[in-house]
């Protein structure tokens, strides 16, 4: 990535942030008009830092990521989730992009491999101190928090936190060791 001018970096966290507001309050088919409204900036600026829907929605994600990233060694496995979970609550419209991309499409494909790698470290750890069931994998912790994007409804950050915690609950007992005898 090029380094952009302070004024110029400043403009393009201005966009990011309206757009994430923008599309969190509105979905992610909210008009462009709002974000540069939000943002304060010309439709000119807009496209000029993001050319289309697309590469924003992917600059919110990367953002998003990148910021996990950061946080993940500090947390365990279930910590990490929750991380994720809560993530997921506050930009609930990056869910819901990923989720309309097919399958294969090769943002959709990256993101999942990128969301394995973030729990390959702590997986590792909670499979060595057996407090994750034995066949866990990275794969179903991504699956895991698909499932946690497609429950978030709830119309606030508020409400929307209160349903990852109460899904997590709910998963919870499939992440654990399988007790003998069930």
């Amino acid at each position: 990535m090029t380094l952009l001018r302070s004024d110029a970096a400043l403009r393009r966290d201005q966009i990011l942030d309206a757009a994430d507001a923008v599309f969190s309050e509105y979905g992610i088919t909210a008009p462009l008009d709002l974000v540069v409204m939000r943002a304060g900036v010309g439709r000119a600026t807009l496209y000029r830092n993001f050319p289309d829907r697309a590469a924003l929605v992917e600059a919110l994600f990367e953002r998003a990521m990148a910021a996990l990233e950061a946080a993940a060694p500090a947390h365990d496995l279930a910590g990490l989730v929750e991380q994720v979970g809560l993530n997921l609550a506050a930009g609930p419209a990056i869910a819901d992009y990923w989720r309309a991309l097919e399958p294969g499409h090769p943002a959709a494909q990256a993101a999942r491999e990128r969301l394995a790698r973030l729990f390959k470290a702590p997986l590792a750890a909670a499979l060595k101190s057996k407090t994750c069931r034995p066949d866990l994998r990275a794969t179903d912790l991504v699956l895991v928090c698909g499932m946690l994007g497609a429950a978030l409804r709830g119309g606030t950050p508020a409400k929307r936190r209160t349903l990852v915690r109460r899904a997590l609950e709910l998963v919870d007992g499939g992440l654990q060791p399988v007790a003998k005898g069930r």
